[in-house]
This record gives C-alpha cells, sequence and structure tokens, in this order.
C-alpha cells in the first residue's frame, strides 16, 4: 500500500500548538511575506480556498473569461458561470495552450484567460510565450499555481498578472484548506473587498501554511523527478517529453485497465488512479496516474517501479 500525501509532521504539530493557544505570532503576515518571495508579487491576500481565490480573480474581469478546452479545473467554468461572466473556450493542444489558437479568438477588452500551471497536471504550460501574447493583447492572466509553486527553474507561478493557488490536500503546499491570491495589480483588491472578506482563513490555517512553504521548492522537485522517472519507463504516455506531476497514457480500454489498477495501486486514504476523459485531465480515454498524490517516502524509485510494473503489466495485457 502507498501513502496518500499529507502534511509534514512538523506542520501538524505548529497548527495542533496554534490551536491550543501555546504559540503566538503573526503567522498570516509570515505566509503573506514568503508567497511575495515565491511570486514575485507585491500583492497577497490569503484565502479559505482555492476556489475563493478564483472567484476573487474573477469577480475583478470587465471582459470575457477564457479557459482551456481541457486539462483546467471545473471550477473556472462554474465559477465564471456564477459570476455571470461571457465564457469563451480556447482550443488546446491537449490541454497545452497554444497562442496561435488564442489568435483565433474574438475577445473583448480587459478579458482575462485563467489555467492551470501544467496541463492536466501533467504538462508544463509555455508561460512565458502565453503571458506575451496576453499582456501584448490586453488579456489578463490567472494561473492556478496549485501544482507549480515554488519552482526552483522560477518558470511557474511567477510571469502570469495573477497567481493563485489551493493549499489544500493533496496541493504542493500541503495543509488540508486554505489558498492565497497574489498580484502586482492592487485594482483588482481594490475592486473585490466583499469576496475577500468572505473568503478569510484563520491563524491555525496560516501557521501550517507558513511551515509548509518552507519545503515547497524540494517537494515539487521530487514530484516532478518521480513523474519524469515514471513516463520514461512506460510507453505511449501524453506530453512524456513535458514537466509534471502525473501521467496520462491515452488508452481504448482505460476504464477497465484504471478499475484493476485501482485494486492493486491502492492508498490509506484517497486513491492515485483517476479515469478519463475528465475536464480536469484530458478530454479522451485515458489511464491517470496520479504521482501527486503519494507522500514523499512513497516517491523513491523502487516503489515507483512497482507502479511502472503494474501499468506495464494491463497495458500488455
Amino acid at each position: 500500500m502507498f501513502r496518500f500525501k499529507s502534511p509534514s509532521q512538523k506542520t501538524l504539530e505548529i497548527m495542533s500548538e496554534v490551536a491550543k493557544g501555546n504559540v503566538d505570532g503573526n503567522f498570516e503576515e509570515s505566509c503573506i511575506n514568503k508567497i511575495r518571495d515565491l511570486t514575485t508579487k507585491e500583492h497577497v491576500r490569503m484565502t479559505s480556498s482555492a476556489n475563493n481565490s478564483i472567484f476573487i480573480a474573477l469577480s475583478a474581469v470587465t471582459g470575457d473569461v477564457i479557459i482551456p478546452d481541457q486539462g483546467g479545473w471545473h471550477g473556472f467554468k462554474q465559477i465564471a458561470k456564477f459570476l455571470g461572466k461571457n465564457l469563451i473556450t480556447v482550443k488546446t493542444d491537449d490541454g497545452l495552450i497554444n497562442t496561435d489558437y488564442l489568435d483565433e479568438l474574438d475577445v473583448n477588452d480587459d478579458s482575462a484567460l485563467i489555467f492551470t500551471s501544467f496541463a492536466g497536471y501533467t504538462a508544463e504550460q509555455d508561460i512565458k510565450s502565453i503571458t506575451k501574447y496576453c499582456k501584448n493583447n490586453n488579456i489578463l492572466t490567472i494561473e492556478d499555481a496549485s501544482a507549480g509553486i515554488g519552482d526552483a527553474e522560477k518558470r511557474l507561478g511567477r510571469d502570469s498578472d495573477v497567481i493563485l493557488a489551493s493549499t489544500g490536500s493533496p496541493k504542493m503546499i500541503n495543509v488540508g484548506s486554505g489558498g492565497f491570491i497574489a498580484t502586482d495589480n492592487e485594482e483588482i483588491f481594490k475592486k473585490t473587498t466583499l469576496p475577500q472578506k468572505l473568503s478569510k482563513t484563520n491563524e491555525i490555517i496560516c501557521s501550517g501554511i507558513d511551515s509548509e512553504i518552507d519545503n515547497v521548492g524540494k517537494n515539487l522537485e521530487l514530484s516532478l523527478n518521480a513523474t519524469e522517472h515514471v513516463k520514461k519507463h512506460i510507453p505511449n504516455t501524453l506530453h512524456a517529453d513535458k514537466r509534471g506531476i502525473n501521467v496520462i497514457i491515452p488508452h481504448d480500454n482505460a476504464k477497465a485497465i484504471c478499475w484493476d489498477l485501482k485494486k492493486t495501486l491502492t492508498t490509506d486514504k484517497s486513491g492515485m488512479i483517476t479515469t478519463c476523459p475528465n475536464y480536469n485531465r484530458i478530454k479522451q480515454k485515458a489511464i491517470c496516474i496520479e504521482i501527486k498524490n503519494l507522500d514523499y517516502d512513497c516517491l523513491e524509485k523502487e516503489k515507483l517501479n512497482i507502479i511502472i510494473d503494474e501499468v506495464n503489466n494491463l497495458l500488455q495485457a
């Protein structure tokens, strides 16, 4: 059995002591300072979830809201519709945003593109080209960096106009609850005071985030390296040459294979197998191995090879 990702013991102890009232300190302020460093953004708000961060960001958009046709987060569409925004879907290359497709769209002024750092968690978006195109075309970029925050190569979670993230389970900053939103555009926060008031978190969650942030870069690197290893040893993985934190394998018999894998690749809590089609991953039949869900002590090659062997045996059957 594999272990589902959980906060570190240090983090759990700090949160417990804060909950008991044994620790004083402004953990929210400490979190904000650390997130400023990670994202390079001046203005930061802590929130109760990534969905609340998305709500704040989209509330400030006066034009259209552009979402990828797959590989995003279903909350993008749900929240945009709730806010009465005009929703435009852009075609992608299996989740990857191509600026040529953006160029085909007819969008209003002051529109926004919202997307995740990794398409379907499996392939790094070309943030540099996306943000350059959008800046030249007066489109706000909103990056859900829940999976990309702390990138050592500094390509993710920094260059978009708005960076937001979940700190729930099993995200890279893994506390079980909470989130944040960061930007250099202070007007976004000036226009959204009510949603901010409705999405505040507490010092217990902030103390956990403050602790987990310190290791987010190392933990992301472990997840990226583990995924790269698995991709190398399973044939026909989607976006095999891209950085990511899960593995997607298109297959006509995906449903049956996933059913069998769920019996053998088990965890102590939620599972690590996702069946596609799934908007949050890929909209075709595929098997998804959620490396991101695994605790870091399960990312050693010896344990990853168990996953590789189980998957390959079923693919060859």
